[in-house]
């Protein structure tokens, strides 16, 4: 029986550390690989880390749910070592309180795989948590960080909604005046894409 060739590898990456690579062409929706280590309480977590400093961005950990995290710095697999992008190849899904690495789109031979963190921000973080958990992607959307991006003021959220509601309406006026049926306006909107 022919043994097929590993869909990827670990080795050093431009981006930070270790990285995982393609061996070979990786089609959008394959499930990659599933994200190992201890499974273990968010309190167990704390206690095996409290002496780890504020300032050490280094992390193995996957939060599950809000009772299980995955500690893959130990007997974790080589999951541990994809390395966080903006504009990311791969995304991590939650099956069954089991977490897999997803290819969003194809992947050629090469190629470094990423997903994007999106770590959770916390009101006691340090004030220079952005520098901390700085981002090295070079990505041309590179937010910076990978933390989940802050979340806007109420007062700017809805200036920003008054806005969009402003230029929704001014596009639903005609070069003559007249208003777009609701119909007309419907048909060409794209369909919200979901999550799977």
């Amino acid at each position: 029986m022919k043994r097929s060739q590993p869909l990827f590898e670990v080795r050093n990456s431009p981006v930070h550390g270790r990285g995982v690579f393609a061996l070979r062409r990786i089609r959008k929706g394959t499930t990659v690989v599933e994200y190992l280590g201890d499974r273990v309480s968010h309190e167990e977590v704390d206690e095996r880390y409290v002496d780890k400093l504020e300032d050490d961005n280094h992390t193995f950990l996957f939060t599950v749910d809000t009772r299980l995290v995955i500690d893959a710095g130990r007997n974790g697999n080589e999951a541990r070592f994809i390395n966080h992008a903006c504009d990311p190849n791969c995304e991590s899904t939650i099956r069954k309180r089991r977490v897999f690495i997803e290819a969003i789109r194809t992947i050629q031979p090469g190629e470094e795989l990423s997903y994007d963190y999106a770590i959770g921000r916390d009101a006691d973080d340090a004030p220079n948590v952005d520098e901390i958990f700085a981002c090295r992607c070079g990505a041309a959307n590179c937010r910076g960080s990978m933390l989940e991006p802050r979340k806007q003021p109420r007062r700017a959220r809805k200036k920003a909604a008054r806005k969009k509601a402003r230029r929704k309406t001014s596009r639903r006026k005609t070069s003559a005046g007249a208003s777009v049926s609701k119909k007309k306006r419907r048909a060409g909107r794209p369909r919200a894409r979901r999550g799977g």
